[in-house]
């Protein structure tokens, strides 16, 4: 096949999905040495190691989500992360938080900072939805499944926090006490929870 004709249809699929992987290249037969030509010309932006786009492709203020989501496509956006996704804290997180099975090696990214928790059985597969941004599936905990886990790793984010989470979630009324209840006894933590739910329901 021409040189030109792997380059259009490079071009074809970069402006289909939004986001480019170097494998997604062995789909249509063309070899990874037109990205490099491609990038030189200015007709793709490299955002990180295999990851392209399009250079005047409209991002999102969840680009580093997206670009997470095309390299490890198993991650599932977690805590202080998924908090942001959801609405439900001020801070920006200085690194994208992500879980994954236990045993699991921590993803090589140049850009977004990664940081990694493990997680087991039901409590890591329990409450994931899936949105669609940037021409990437995220795949995110619930509003409720993260604000256990916030209880559960109290440890890394803080207990403040996962007290802030747990009243933010309830003032919005983006989880209800049923769904933080199961989630709590997946997460085996509904001990500690217990006495927080108790108040911030009577608040």
């Amino acid at each position: 096949m021409p040189a030109d004709t792997h380059t259009q249809r490079v071009l074809d699929l970069a402006r289909q999905q939004g986001l480019l992987r170097a494998v997604d290249l062995d789909a249509i037969g063309a070899p990874r040495v037109v990205l490099t030509r491609l990038t030189a010309a200015g007709l793709l932006d490299r955002v990180g190691r295999g990851l392209y786009r399009p250079p005047n492709h409209p991002v999102s203020e969840h680009e580093g989500l997206a670009v997470v989501a095309a390299k490890v496509p198993q991650a599932v956006f977690c805590l202080l992360t998924a908090l942001q996704f959801h609405g439900l804290t001020t801070q920006l997180p200085h690194q994208t938080w992500i879980a994954m099975p236990r045993g699991s090696h921590a993803p090589r990214m140049d850009w977004p900072p990664i940081r990694m928790v493990q997680m087991t059985g039901d409590a890591h597969t329990a409450g994931i939805e899936e949105h669609s941004c940037d021409g990437a599936t995220l795949r995110v905990y619930s509003a409720a499944k993260t604000v256990v886990d916030c209880f559960k790793h109290r440890n890394k984010i803080g207990l403040d926090v996962a007290m802030e989470a747990l009243k933010d979630v309830w003032r919005a009324r983006k989880a209800s006490a049923d769904d933080l209840w199961r989630y709590a006894q997946v997460c085996r933590v509904a001990n500690v929870m217990r006495p927080y739910m108790e108040v911030v329901a009577h608040e």
